[in-house]
């Protein structure tokens, strides 16, 4: 009787219960593939992007999974790079990394995005406990800001000290390059103030291309770098990769990009060939704000 009964219970759960994971990894031609695998492919190249969504408790728990396991199999050669932090606030960084500032003290003066304490704080206290450098790439927001509102030959009247804080100027954008065609095109004509689609593609291009000089200054041989951006940043091997490959194109890189989907059995065509791993969340996934 009781085995029957045992049958029965596996039978129900089978009709009426599946798994629901958190997660899926698919590669770009959305084959289903194993973390262990892709990991094994990251491991072997120079730069690693791992596009985000923000405010994606699943994407940063995986990051933070990533970095750990990259520093076990790189064998402490690892440097971390991130969009969150600026570039004039990376003597901070240094500092807290090194041990030389407390958490109190870094957050108080290096202006944490809101989502901080969650989302990043354990990626840099794990820095921290096993020494290894972090970068923040990207522009100080005031100088994006002035272009997206003056456009780029506005750069010309800043600091020489606020230039040190950018990538080598004349700013050059490529507005051909498909994703920025993409964010003109869903700004269409409008114009808000003295901004325009063009000046705001602009601004864009000024992250891109700060985040592309810095993060290929930080890497030092026999190293992988990985970064974390927004998703944009890095889609299609197009915003900071397309600068980065100004700067050396002789480096072996690696996207992962994070999307949503309400069904994760298979990758969507939409969302195929964004990055050569995509990570899918479902739709209805917890937000961290």
């Amino acid at each position: 009787m009781r085995i029957l009964l045992l049958l029965l219970l596996l039978l129900g759960s089978a009709a009426h219960g599946q798994d629901r994971p958190a997660y899926r990894l698919f590669t770009a031609a959305g084959q289903p593939v194993r973390y262990e695998a892709m990991l094994k492919t990251l491991a072997a190249t120079d730069v690693v992007f791992f596009g985000e969504q923000h405010n994606d408790p699943i994407g940063h728990w995986l990051e933070l999974q990533l970095t750990r396991d990259l520093l076990r199999l790189k064998q402490g050669r690892l440097v971390l790079g991130l969009e969150m932090f600026e570039r004039d606030v990376q003597h901070l960084v240094d500092a807290y990394t090194t041990g030389e500032l407390t958490d109190e003290a870094f957050e108080a003066q290096s202006r944490p995005w809101p989502n901080y304490a969650t989302d990043y704080r354990p990626l840099l206290r794990l820095a921290r406990q096993q020494k290894f450098r972090v970068v923040g790439t990207n522009v100080p927001r005031p100088y994006a800001r002035q272009v997206a509102y003056y456009g780029p030959a506005s750069l010309d009247t800043i600091s020489a000290q606020a230039k040190t804080w950018l990538m080598p100027l004349p700013l050059r954008v490529d507005y051909n390059l498909p994703g920025y065609q993409k964010m003109a095109a869903l700004m269409g004509e409008s114009t808000h103030g003295n901004t325009s689609p063009q000046k705001m593609v602009a601004a864009q291009a000024l992250k891109d291309a700060t985040m592309a000089y810095y993060l290929n200054q930080a890497r030092p041989p026999g190293h992988l770098l990985l970064h974390l951006n927004g998703s944009y940043h890095s889609d299609n091997h197009d915003g900071i990769l397309a600068y980065l490959r100004q700067q050396n194109p002789q480096l072996k890189v690696l996207t992962i990009s994070t999307v949503s989907q309400e069904q994760l059995a298979k990758l969507e065509q939409a969302n195929q060939q964004k990055a050569d791993f995509v990570l899918v969340v479902p739709t209805d996934m917890t937000r961290t704000y």
